[in-house]
């Protein structure tokens, strides 16, 4: 079997600490290198778009909402996980760029929607793309069923943290 970087300061720690189960580095030490690779994949992805990561989440949040691609502030707030203030600023710079537009919402006149240029579909739809290439070539090395296994596992930590116990 193969050892990667892990494997060796796992090793180290056993070595000077042995008295620690160090276990856990196992899981989470490759999770969090790979969430560093994964990142560096999307601003390569993203930036022959000329898009930062937070870009295309908020496009793609407009994106996923179906067609007529409407979303409002509050909604955007809670699917890209920021504060209102930060929100406001990315929408500021996207709309500057002509990727989205606010409007007044017709059923609340103190109320803004977001809604996604043509412009801004287009670039969404091809950065999905070269992300999409990206995230297959990542994965190539797995079968279709470790894959699904994987996602699984993963999918039980994940709800620890996106539907924490009260």
């Amino acid at each position: 079997m193969d050892s990667d970087e892990v494997d060796r300061l796992v090793a180290a720690w056993r070595r000077e600490r042995p008295d620690v189960d160090v276990e856990p580095l196992e899981v989470l030490s490759r999770v969090s290198r790979l969430a560093r690779h994964l990142d560096l994949a999307r601003r390569e992805a993203f930036g022959r778009h000329e898009l930062e990561p937070w870009e295309f989440d908020v496009l793609a949040a407009l994106r996923r909402a179906g067609d007529p691609y409407v979303l409002s502030p509050g909604d955007l707030v809670k699917q890209n996980l920021v504060s209102s203030g930060t929100i406001t600023n990315r929408l500021d710079r996207l709309e500057t760029r002509g990727l989205l537009k606010r409007e007044q919402d017709p059923t609340d006149r103190r109320g803004v929607r977001v809604q996604l240029t043509p412009t801004g579909r287009e670039v969404v739809d091809s950065s999905l793309d070269d992300l999409l290439a990206q995230e297959r070539a990542i994965l190539a090395t797995l079968s279709a069923e470790q894959q699904r296994e994987l996602a699984h596992t993963l999918r039980d930590l994940v709800i620890l943290f996106d539907n924490p116990v009260e």
